[in-house]
């Protein structure tokens, strides 16, 4: 397997792998990852469908892309994904899989349609005192200091930021920044995650930086991701053949390790709660998704909380993780990511408004008809002085086809479910959906008065607690994420967000492609480039416009910087003068 870029490459279809017509794969779980390499094994493997097992634990594929209408509670959303441009992978992906939609179009023909003619941007990023604009103004408002510590970690090399977190290298400046509000919220970061994470989410989005505060930078999908993505995929699949099958839990899958190589040998599994095993052979490809975020999830209803019953490690993903690690160190440190609940969980509500009571709150906010079928709030909004630092959001609706017409269906989501609310003096993570609602509708603005009415009559409100969610961003070092082919594995793959593949990031649904595209390149040996993760970072154009924008339009002389920083600019400034360097800094307003 190698790195390609440019097109190509892209557009030649490989020829036919040796030997493949021998070979069938199996694949443990159903999420985008695994979805992605069925797909793969199909277009570019040229392995027949009816070669391919997609093994599921649950009822439904999918695993964290979901979206569902449940009888008894309603709809359901635990979270959404936000998408860009250069998701070099899943634009790859999804240019070979039908729309369900439109006949003779592909799913990125009906997402780059639906975005180019209903572009993302939001028009109110963050509010405070119940429902006022929080004014951000698109400023990042980072301090002189703030702004030198981040360049710093900018820069800083991998393996000194093994093990660290966030607040080791970002000071009490950087954290009270309009950046890191913006930051924190979209990504889901908090102080104690990793720095290296964030180093590497600085990097791979810094073309994306003038487009943070306001979110244009953001793609979404017509509907909530199972039916836009999902559904689709697993479509293609069927009609070429994939045999998925339900209800299987592999607990294990078990090694000979023989000199220069490592071999699955056996699966070891439960089928509908019956122990099996199923032996292997090299001609037996393997593919695991180690860990996930989304295990163990706990819902409740509109008058009930989630409750949570488990123990951190718990759960069937990371107990198979932990079963094969075991057996060799390259298969990586799952405890790293799934030992600490408390620094790994937080909690997301899917509000369905029933009636158009509460909408004139929500158009007042985002400065748009929610109900016009277009982009509504251009993805989240932060409610700045909110004790669980709550965002919310409604995406286009319908967000579901099922969607009665007049219903708007949208998310809610709290980095800080711990702590009691500022309305109901509760902490999130101990409340129904409806007193959720209440502590939204009370930062909405709703009068005080109407607020338990409108919860309990006008809305319907699901919570969602999950341990994991953020367990990829616990801080780690080489080695915890096992390679996506372990080095001397000559039939088995991992897949998924932890993995390690170079330079992306996790917690996107590319890093789930990219991994799946990495795992059948180099098992099949596929004579055709993975794309590369987009090479904004080592483009000077992009880190001359990122710093135009993280410093707020300001001039680099006008920075407050300490003496030696500020003679080496002005000595560096004399350098440039008359030379394509001193244009690029006209250009982007540095000078």
């Amino acid at each position: 397997m190698y790195y390609t870029n440019g097109n190509y490459e892209a557009f030649a279809r490989p020829r036919k792998p040796a030997g493949v017509e021998n070979k069938q794969a199996w694949l443990v779980g159903s999420g985008l990852a695994s979805l992605a390499a069925a797909a793969f094994l199909i277009r570019d493997g040229q392995m027949e469908g009816s070669r391919i097992h997609i093994l599921e634990e649950a009822e439904l594929p999918g695993g964290a892309c979901d979206g569902i209408l449940r009888p008894d509670i309603g709809f359901v959303i635990r979270g959404g994904r936000e998408m860009e441009n250069h998701y070099e992978c899943l634009w790859d992906l999804y240019r070979s899989i039908p729309s369900l939609e439109k006949e003779g179009e592909s799913v990125l023909d009906e997402f780059y349609r639906l975005n180019h003619d209903d572009p993302n941007v939001s028009h109110n990023r963050a509010t405070l005192e119940r429902g006022r604009s929080a004014n951000t103004g698109n400023r990042f408002e980072l301090e002189d200091e703030a702004a030198l510590e981040l360049m710093a970690l900018f820069f800083t090399p991998d393996a000194q930021l093994y093990n660290k977190t966030i607040d080791d290298v970002l000071g009490e400046s950087f954290f009270r920044s309009n950046f890191w509000l913006y930051w924190q919220t979209m990504f889901a970061f908090e102080t104690w995650h990793s720095a290296l994470e964030m180093k590497r989410y600085l990097q791979r989005f810094l073309h994306h930086i003038g487009g943070l505060p306001d979110l244009s930078a953001l793609k979404f999908t017509k509907y909530n991701q199972y039916e836009s993505l999902i559904q689709p995929l697993v479509a293609y699949l069927q009609q070429n053949g994939v045999q998925f099958e339900y209800g299987v839990r592999v607990r294990n899958v078990l090694f000979h390790f023989l000199p220069g190589k490592k071999v699955a040998h056996q699966l070891v599994l439960e089928r509908h709660g019956q122990p099996e095993t199923l032996e292997l052979t090299e001609n037996d490809l393997v593919f695991v998704t180690n860990g996930s975020c989304a295990e163990a999830s706990a819902l409740g209803d509109n008058d009930h909380a989630p409750e949570l019953d488990l123990e951190s490690g718990q759960g069937s993903s990371w107990e198979l993780w932990k079963n094969i690690a075991v057996q060799n160190p390259a298969f990586g440190r799952p405890e790293v990511f799934c030992s600490n609940i408390e620094a790994t969980k937080w909690e997301s509500a899917t509000v369905t408004l029933l009636d158009d009571r509460i909408a004139p709150y929500v158009q007042q906010v985002c400065g748009r008809d929610p109900y016009a079928g277009k982009v509504v709030t251009g993805g989240i909004v932060t409610v700045k002085d909110s004790a669980w630092l709550m965002s919310w959001t409604f995406n286009r609706q319908p967000h579901f086809k099922a969607q009665p017409e007049g219903q708007l269906v949208g998310w809610i989501y709290g980095l800080y479910p711990e702590l009691p609310g500022d309305y109901v003096g509760k902490p999130m993570e101990e409340c129904t959906g409806a007193e959720i609602c209440m502590e939204w509708l009370y930062h909405l603005g709703v009068p005080e008065s109407e607020i338990e009415t409108l919860a309990r009559e006008a809305a319907s409100t699901v919570p969602c607690l999950m341990p994991y969610i953020t367990a990829f961003f616990m801080p780690r070092q080489a080695g915890d994420r096992p390679q996506v082919v372990p080095e001397g594995c000559v039939n088995f793959a991992f897949l998924g967000q932890f993995t390690e593949t170079p330079r992306d990031t996790v917690f996107t649904v590319e890093y789930s492609v990219r991994t799946a595209m990495e795992a059948v390149y180099t098992l099949l040996d596929v004579e055709r480039g993975v794309p590369e993760v987009f090479g904004s970072v080592y483009d000077v154009r992009c880190l001359l416009n990122a710093t135009h924008y993280l410093l707020d339009g300001r001039k680099l002389t006008d920075m407050k910087l300490p003496l030696p920083y500020k003679l080496a600019l002005h000595a560096g400034l004399e350098k440039v003068q008359g030379t394509t360097l001193e244009e690029l800094l006209t250009t982007y307003e540095l000078i």
